[in-house]
């Protein structure tokens, strides 16, 4: 194969690989948003409710359950607490409200899969209800320096480790730190911030966040 072959070659691979990855982040986008409705139809709430309990606007609501617009992790927070059930309840379509198990494994690559704004989570130890610390290992995008409205804030408390790549993260107040694979960073979520990976290689953290009161 002459250069030239090969390299219309590897170009066709790269934009059939970039086509995939869009299709796949769709679909992910459509699979929370359903199951979102779902849950939100098993609470008993209509979308003015949901919009009224959770401070989002009804067309923000109506969006993500229709897989127009991905919710950033701060919103997902929101929602859950609005509706009054733990995190998990939104990432899986099997989850049963009553489980009394303590314990759960999830093996390598078997996490559930979540398109958020701007990460891709694999969730981890999803059967385990009410948990207090949700676990996510996730896949950071490169994106433009981060602005003050790129920022987000919510209750409790986080941790994150870098598995590969680097990572800038931006908390209010601070200088913005720079991470590498090994480092690991833990902060008060209820300070803006905010992440993005700074090279074009495959970036991801492991991400712990609690999701309530750790005291009660």
């Amino acid at each position: 194969m002459s250069q030239i072959e090969k390299s219309s070659h590897d170009a066709v691979d790269a934009e059939a690989a970039t086509d995939g990855w869009e299709a796949e982040r769709l679909q992910l986008r459509t699979d929370l948003g359903s199951r979102m409705k779902a849950v939100r139809q098993a609470c008993g709430f209509t979308l003015e409710s949901a919009a009224h309990r959770t401070g989002l606007a009804l067309s923000t609501i109506h969006k993500i359950e229709n897989g127009r617009v991905s919710p950033s992790y701060e919103n997902l927070v929101r929602i859950a607490r609005a509706y009054d059930i733990g995190m998990e309840r939104l990432f899986s379509s099997d989850h049963e409200a009553h489980q009394t198990t303590r314990m759960t494994v999830t093996k390598a690559g078997q996490g559930r899969k979540v398109r958020s704004k701007n990460f891709e989570y694999e969730v981890l130890c999803n059967a385990l209800a009410e948990k207090k610390i949700i676990p996510l290992v996730t896949l950071v995008e490169k994106r433009a320096p981060l602005s003050h409205d790129d920022l987000e804030s919510h209750d409790g408390e986080e941790t994150l480790y870098v598995l590969s790549g680097r990572v800038e993260l931006v908390v209010e107040h601070y200088q913005p730190v720079v991470l590498e694979p090994g480092d690991c960073a833990y902060f008060d979520s209820t300070i803006k911030h905010g992440l993005r990976a700074l090279d074009d290689t495959e970036t991801k953290v492991f991400w712990a966040c609690t999701y309530i009161d750790v005291d009660k």
